[in-house]
């Protein structure tokens, strides 16, 4: 007799489960990202349910901590064999138990956003999705920008701390070996910004993208433009029109807006401002 979809035990994942959530992605008709599986389920803590017939995942979800500040959740997603049986909600509970009373965040897609509102997260905040071949025109942005070299490492993570509001070290470490492409922008020998360029299917996603202001953050996606012939694609604050604006006359389009929802917090900490785009969105 087959266990009941209610009763199957959920277990971690790890990155030996990456082929798995690739799979399960494909399933719903997302990419693979199989770059960014592993990114998450190294740095983070991943949860899913096995499916009891051998075909793989029923669901997965990953769980990358901030301390004791904040965890983002994502990669929430459910076979479509067995979607709407109540196997996501089973298992997000479950995540939320274990977070105890972590203050929690999540980008949530529209067919998503209803099951966490359900669970008691509101949403704070939109980001725009954008995709397209980048075509540069004048007047280019007069800012200095140049590749990250291991010197950077500790000036990079401390901007990043004051600008994110917390100390995601364990994530901007794997910058260097995660992206094709890391950059950083800088006055008169002071660091003022930087970015990330990393490989997802077809793409290069530009992420994250920290930056004194927006003419700093036009000078590095620029930057990243010049080195790679694949379309780009990042997830911008909507808050940062103005930049959603330039990116938009130069070859990059709409694509989708998620949701920026909180659990246990009233906002997400730190300087949005100069926060223009996460490092990965695993929105579900």
């Amino acid at each position: 007799m087959q266990t009941p979809l209610s009763q199957l035990p959920i277990r971690r994942l790890t990155k030996d489960d990456v082929a798995a959530c690739a799979d399960l992605s494909e399933d719903r008709g997302w990419p693979r990202e199989e770059h960014k599986w592993g990114l998450l389920l190294t740095a983070g803590t991943g949860y899913g349910i096995d499916d009891p017939d051998g075909k793989g995942l029923v669901t997965s979800c990953v769980v990358t901590h901030y301390g004791t500040g904040l965890a983002a959740i994502g990669m929430v997603l459910v076979a479509e064999r067995y979607s709407r049986q109540g196997v996501g909600r089973r298992l997000m509970k479950h995540v939320l138990q274990e977070m105890s009373s972590t203050p929690l965040t999540l980008h949530a897609t529209p067919y998503g956003q209803p099951l966490y509102e359900e669970l008691g997260f509101t949403t704070t905040g939109r980001a725009e999705m954008v995709r397209g071949r980048f075509t540069d025109s004048d007047p280019q942005p007069q800012v200095s920008t140049r590749p990250a070299t291991a010197e950077d490492l500790a000036a990079v993570i401390r901007m990043d701390t004051e600008v994110f509001g917390l100390d995601r070290t364990h994530m901007i470490t794997r910058l260097p070996s995660f992206a094709d492409q890391f950059r950083v922008a800088e006055e008169d020998g002071t660091l003022t910004g930087y970015a990330a360029a990393w490989p997802n299917m077809d793409t290069h996603v530009i992420g994250p993208l920290i930056a004194r202001d927006t003419e700093t953050a036009k000078a590095l996606i620029s930057s990243l433009a010049d080195g790679t012939d694949r379309p780009l694609r990042t997830d911008i604050d909507v808050r940062h029109k103005e930049l959603l604006d330039w990116v938009k006359e130069r070859g990059l389009e709409p694509i989708a807006f998620n949701a920026v929802m909180t659990l246990g917090t009233a906002d997400l900490p730190g300087d949005w401002s100069r926060r223009f785009a996460p490092l990965t969105v695993a929105a579900g």
